[in-house]
């Protein structure tokens, strides 16, 4: 029996994560969940799984949940804000942690994670954008094992050889293949994009997920920021990793030989296949997800990315290859422009505008400790929020 820890547990991959492991109630016990501030969603899900703990991010919703949770007689312990999130991810009785909080705050409770030696179920890609070499330190240094939950890495993960991690050239590997779908506005007319509305950016054609994240998917800086994280995942550069846009989300992503092979991986686009899979791995399980028919997929279709349309995927290229903070720039200021336009305060069009001006406002840093990583946080958001200030006064 695991004991499981989920942190961001009302999203969807924490939601996702939930359904897996309550198939398998010989295999995995929930033993601690978080939220940020999804009060009545969080006591529902400790009423049904009973958790030892739960942590709001929120603090000020702490007597809130509390006080909740005791009407309903659970003897759950409540805590929040950081703290309680590193107390989680450290937990003895944790063997694994979920790590699926949205953006740059969850960096401090999976390094805590990882400073506690536990099977890490990374869905949290900024943890690495941000700190890749402290986080990746850390992970050897505890013997922690950290396992891939982005479709994207999972996949590779999967095709790899087993001694992947002493080179890729070392193990006969010429190039990773990262798919991705181009979104909803991969065909759309680039003139029509200035006007597309938050509900428009968060229709994704083929996966379910926040509001953030699908954004993110809309610009492609999702896959610019899952490029930096390859790149740490599996000891690698950009020149090694090119990204294909592949409509249909079914081959998650591949791995070229030097042989001529190219090795992929299949399936429906359901996050619940890669959380089973890092959740049992080595071995399998069921997750629930329905299997793939070749049949009714009928085509597969592949194309280059249009830089000029998704411009946030060369601004995150850009930043990888430049090194240090510039990562963790570009990432803060994504966050605080995505957060803008999701309040309809900027245009889409102006979310790489903002990302692109920031990083050439802030300096970033070569040599990183975490503290100068979160000092280069800081200063982009604050940098990316002026700017966003401007831009909606000349519009």
């Amino acid at each position: 029996m695991k004991g499981i820890c989920i942190l961001g547990a009302t999203g969807s991959i924490g939601v996702n994560t939930l359904d897996v492991a309550a198939r398998h109630p010989d295999k995995y016990k929930i033993v601690a969940l978080s939220a940020n501030s999804q009060v009545d969603r969080l006591v529902e899900q400790c009423e049904q799984y009973q958790p030892a703990y739960a942590v709001i991010a929120d603090e000020t919703a702490v007597d809130d949940l509390a006080g909740k949770l005791k009407s309903k007689k659970l003897s759950t312990i409540v805590l929040s804000g950081v703290e309680g999130l590193e107390k989680i991810a450290s937990l003895p009785e944790v063997d694994f942690v979920m790590a699926a909080i949205v953006g740059a705050a969850g960096l401090k409770p999976t390094l805590a994670a990882a400073r506690a030696g536990k099977r890490i179920l990374l869905a949290n890609k900024e943890a690495l954008v941000m700190s890749g070499q402290i986080f990746m330190d850390e992970v050897k240094k505890n013997n922690a094992e950290l396992l891939p939950i982005d479709s994207e890495h999972n996949a590779i993960f999967q095709c790899m050889p087993d001694d992947y991690e002493k080179g890729l050239a070392e193990s006969g590997i010429t190039k990773i293949l990262l798919t991705g779908s181009g979104g909803p506005f991969r065909t759309k007319d680039k003139s029509e994009l200035e006007s597309v509305t938050p509900d428009q950016a968060c229709a994704h054609p083929n996966w379910s997920m926040g509001r953030k994240i699908s954004v993110d998917s809309a610009t492609m800086m999702n896959k610019g920021l899952e490029i930096i994280e390859a790149c740490w995942l599996f000891n690698t550069n950009p020149d090694h990793i090119q990204v294909v846009v592949h409509p249909q989300s079914v081959i998650h992503s591949m791995v070229q030989y030097s042989d001529g092979s190219v090795l992929a991986q299949l399936g429906q686009p359901d996050m619940r296949t890669p959380i089973a899979h890092c959740l049992s791995w080595p071995e399998r399980i069921e997750s629930g997800v329905e299997k793939l028919d070749l049949f009714d997929v009928a085509k597969l279709e592949f194309e280059k990315p249009d830089y000029e349309r998704f411009p946030c995927l060369r601004l995150a290229e850009e930043a990888i290859k430049k090194g240090g903070t510039a990562p963790a720039i570009l990432n803060a200021a994504n966050e605080v422009a995505v957060a803008s336009f999701l309040d309809e305060k900027l245009k889409f069009t102006d979310i790489a505008f903002i990302v692109e001006q920031t990083l050439n406002n802030v300096a970033s840093r070569e040599a990183v400790s975490l503290n100068e990583i979160l000092e280069d946080d800081l200063a982009a958001r604050e940098q990316a929020r002026k700017l966003i200030e401007v831009r909606v006064k000349q519009h």
